[in-house]
């Protein structure tokens, strides 16, 4: 089973309605508001990032049109000094590769390590756009579900004003 199969496959298991829209890759957020998306729903930008010894991650969702400020988001979460993560601890905490990263990706936490951290904002948005872990597809689906989805797999979610 590949990587958006186990996705739609966990959706399915907890009957979580979705819209599946294929395009070609994207690895950025302006790509992807160049596919004109956006009328489905509120296309999210996904931050992988780190502390400053390595040892938490925490995957950040926010608005695609907001811009992240780490200082603020570590503060909020009591963390230390924040950073992007490196590809190679995406793949191995997330098993996501640039350009994929999704709340969605949570599915390949096995140990429930990554830290989720959404924008206060999300909460007001009904339909949300994020990709199946790969980038060559988005899936449309409730905010709270995204939410069911994650909170099934246990993993702590801090909520910040971004």
């Amino acid at each position: 089973m590949d990587k958006k199969e186990k996705v739609f496959k966990k959706l399915d298991e907890l009957n979580i309605k979705y819209e599946l829209i294929d395009h070609p890759p994207v690895y950025t957020i302006e790509e992807m508001e160049n596919l004109n998306l956006e009328k489905k729903g509120e296309i999210v930008k996904n931050l992988f990032l780190k502390n400053s010894n390595g040892k938490k991650h925490y995957l950040v969702i926010l608005k695609g049109d907001k811009k992240a400020n780490l200082k603020s988001i570590k503060s909020q979460i009591n963390s230390t000094t924040l950073s992007f993560a490196s590809e190679e601890r995406l793949e191995k905490h997330l098993g996501l590769l640039k350009g994929a990263v999704t709340p969605l990706g949570i599915i390949n936490d096995e140990e429930h390590c990554v830290n989720i951290v959404i924008d206060e904002d999300l909460k007001s948005q009904t339909i949300i756009g994020v990709h199946p872990n790969v980038n060559s597809a988005t899936v449309f689906l409730n905010y709270n579900d995204m939410i069911k989805f994650i909170n099934n797999f246990g993993n702590e979610i801090f909520y910040v004003n971004i």
